[in-house]
């Protein structure tokens, strides 16, 4: 059993902030989706779900290099 915490509509509360995730992908620029969730302490899925949710709102940008997403910042974002 998880021992994460949910909101008040059920789903679970991120464990980092937008800027930490943003801080992580700058630091390893261009980042692959494990070097994130590695920096993160978190799971692969967790992190891909963040960039993507960040990438909706143009704070990232990414580009396929071989069969992986390399995730950075888009221009004019800084964390």
């Amino acid at each position: 059993m998880s021992t994460s915490e949910r909101d008040e509509r059920g789903r679970f509360s991120a464990k980092h902030t937008d800027d930490e995730v943003l801080d992580a992908v700058q630091k390893h620029e261009p980042a692959g989706t494990s070097e994130i969730a590695e920096e993160l302490g978190i799971e692969r899925p967790s992190a891909d779900y963040r960039l993507r949710q960040l990438k909706n709102e143009d704070r990232v940008d990414s580009k396929m290099i071989g069969n992986s997403l390399a995730w950075r910042l888009t221009s004019g974002v800084e964390s």
